[in-house]
Order: structure tokens, then sequence, then C-alpha cells
């Protein structure tokens, strides 16, 4: 009885997204930005704080790879010009590896949908099997946390499910391990077709902080067809919806 009464004091805590923006906390670190002007000459502070190997400088002029990134900041912080930043946009998951690229004056390429025909077949049901390729499981909650009151995945017709056979695709989180990949493809090829992939993590974008390592990957698309990318270490559960239903054209405007 005291659980039912607790319900109802709590009211209804499912979250309007997408039709109301997320509330995300003031610390949260979203979309990386590089503000026009040239570095420093001569100066590569941010590639040698980055642990991740995301940043490039040519000539005068850095870039951030969101795939590789893992939002620590350390950039931000040595930039002796402050050209580097975090914003709180949360809008990260993109079709493309290039379109994850960050440049000065190239304003974000938000995720497009899948093709009208793709569309037709997943836009109101998409199930997936979720295959964790040699994660950490950090992304892995945060997928977890999807099917929580607060986000409610279900609503949206997505679902989890136990087997590849009954799934229209899969969301793989993890580098891709030398022990997982043979896993990783029997649980495709055992996906009916059309399927999608999606890769979740920075390691299952690009292999992480692990990419370099003989025994880890470098990201699912080394030996899978990905559609959908969604940066981050881990990703926020909103950018992960938000990935989601803009690949399946379910975002509003």
């Amino acid at each position: 009885m005291r659980a039912l009464i607790e319900r109802l004091r709590q009211g209804y805590r499912t979250h309007g997204f997408p039709a109301v923006p997320p509330t995300l906390p003031g610390r949260f670190r979203g979309r990386p930005v590089v503000a026009d002007g040239a570095c420093k000459a001569g100066c590569k502070d941010c590639v040698t704080a980055c642990p991740a190997d995301a940043i490039t400088v040519k000539g005068r002029h850095a870039s951030i790879d969101m795939g590789r990134c893992i939002f620590c900041a350390e950039c931000a912080t040595v930039c002796p010009k402050g050209l580097l930043s975090f914003s709180q946009d949360h809008q990260l998951a993109a079709r493309t590896r290039d379109a994850l690229v960050v440049t000065a004056g190239r304003g974000p390429e938000l995720c497009a949908a899948l093709g009208r025909e793709t569309q037709r077949l997943f836009k109101r049901s998409l199930r997936l099997r979720q295959v964790s390729a040699g994660g950490c499981n950090a992304c892995e909650a945060d997928i977890n946390v999807l099917g929580t009151l607060v986000f409610d995945l279900g609503r949206f017709g997505i679902q989890f499910v136990a087997s590849p056979r009954h799934a229209d695709g899969l969301l793989v989180t993890g580098p891709v391990t030398q022990n997982m990949r043979l896993a990783l493809q029997k649980t495709y090829d055992a996906t009916p077709s059309p399927k999608i992939v999606i890769a979740v993590g920075a390691c299952a974008v690009s292999g992480g902080l692990y990419r370099t390592h003989p025994e880890a990957g470098q990201g699912a698309d080394t030996l899978l067809p990905v559609d959908l990318y969604v940066p981050g270490c881990p990703p926020h559960p909103y950018t992960i919806l938000d990935g989601l239903l803009r690949l399946l054209g379910r975002m509003p405007g």
C-alpha cells in the first residue's frame, strides 16, 4: 500500500521528450565547439593533452573527432586562446563518421533519417539486439536506463529483444575485441534482413581509448556496416534516444 501511495505522490514521471527539450545538469558536456580563429603559432597543447587522440591541428586550425572524444575537456583547459569548449547540445548522433568531426565554421550535422522504404518497415516498431563487444558497461548502463519510467523507450515502439532472430538490427557497444568478433558476426548473420546496425559509445564508433591495443578492435564498422553512430563515453541516454528517433524520422519538425 505504501508503494502505491508513494507512486501516486510522485505523479507522472516520464519526460515529454522529444516534444519537450531535455533538462540536463550544468556539468553535462555535449557537442564540442571549435571557435573561429587561428591557433597560437606552433601550439599543439590540445593534441598533447587529449588522451583519445581525437584532436588534429592542420596549419593553425583544430578539429575534434567526436567519434574518438571521451569528453574529458582537457583540450579546453589547456588551449591558450580558449578556442575549444563544450556546449550542452546533446544531439551528437550521425549517419557517417565524417559527420562526427567538428571544425570551426561547421555547424552540427544532425542525423538523417533512414530511407523511405526502411522507415516504412521500422518507424513504428523497432526491435534491437544489444551486443556488448568488449564494453566496460558504462554505455550498457545508459542503454538500460532508457527502459526506465523517465525515458520509457517502449512508448516509441523500440524494444530490446533476447534473440537476433527476433530483431530488426543490432545495437553494438564496446570496441569489438578479438574475442568478440566472431560472436558479433554470427549475431549479425542471424538477424533477418533488412537490418540496421547502431554503434553506441566511443569504443563502438572508433575503438575509443583501446583501439591501438592488439586485442581490442577499432569499432563496429571494421566488421559490420553501421547505419548510426552515437558518440560519447558514455553517451547520455537523451543522446542515444535522440539518435534513434532521428534515424526513424520520429523527431518533430
